[in-house]
């Protein structure tokens, strides 16, 4: 299994980069998973609800977090819906 993990998707640029490339590369490399990080995709700070939306479809498969992770108030909601990893270090009751 062939596995990709790209680090920081960092606002506007790191998404059209994704959108423009990623797929071509899963299929030039024959890459089963990928795994992103979207804590600064959504203008540097957090993740939405659309910027979760255009990745997936992008063709990444889980997303982790970081300290960025509780930016945007739709998180909550974001890790009830899709594939995300929240941060394991943050303390017992928060999401």
């Amino acid at each position: 299994m062939k596995i990709a993990f790209i680090g920081d998707v960092v606002g506007r640029p790191g998404r059209v980069m994704i959108k423009e490339h990623l797929m071509r590369l899963r299929r030039e490399h024959g890459i089963d998973f990928v795994i992103a990080n979207y804590e600064n995709a959504s203008h540097g700070f957090g993740l939405t609800v659309k910027n979760a939306h255009e990745l997936f479809e992008s063709g990444i498969d889980v997303m982790t977090g970081g300290n960025h992770t509780w930016d945007k108030k739709d998180i909550v909601l974001l890790m009830e819906t899709f594939p995300l990893l929240r941060p394991h270090n943050y303390p017992a009751g928060v999401p």
